[in-house]
């Protein structure tokens, strides 16, 4: 599964789960798939801005919590263990490298996307559902 949420501000304003099409060789490809996917939807929501003729003038922060992945998108270097991921690797790295979006560490138990591909204990789920910022209907 992959998965992860896109913020405006402290505002969820899309979100996606998808299952893999594809079997990952390692949770390294199937979090750099992920990474992709969200690359393509942030490139999208940039372009929407600029329709409206919203500038954004700084890199569109994505956070991931594997730290190897984070390494094969900012290492111009391509490996050979990595070709398996190719399209990927060159459509993420061209966009760090325009400037288009920076890709971050974040800590595991911060990882919002998890709520959306996980099964958590309930006050795991309670305290990412509350980063959302969206709440059941019964409060």
């Amino acid at each position: 599964m992959s998965g992860y949420c896109t913020f405006l501000g402290p505002n969820l304003i899309s979100w996606s789960v998808k299952k893999q099409t594809t079997v990952a060789r390692s949770s390294t490809e199937a979090e750099y798939r992920s990474l992709a996917a969200a690359t393509s939807d942030t490139i999208w929501l940039r372009r929407l801005a600029s329709d409206f003729d919203i500038p954004i003038t700084s890199p569109t922060q994505l956070y991931c919590d594997n730290t190897s992945t984070i390494a094969i998108a900012n290492n111009p270097i391509f490996h050979a263990r990595t070709k398996h991921i190719e399209i990927d690797y060159h459509f993420i790295s061209d966009h760090i490298r325009q400037g288009n979006i920076r890709v971050d560490h974040i800590c595991t138990t911060d990882q919002l996307a998890d709520i959306l591909t996980k099964a958590l204990p309930i006050n795991r789920f309670h305290l990412l559902r509350s980063k959302l910022t969206i709440r059941s209907e019964n409060g």
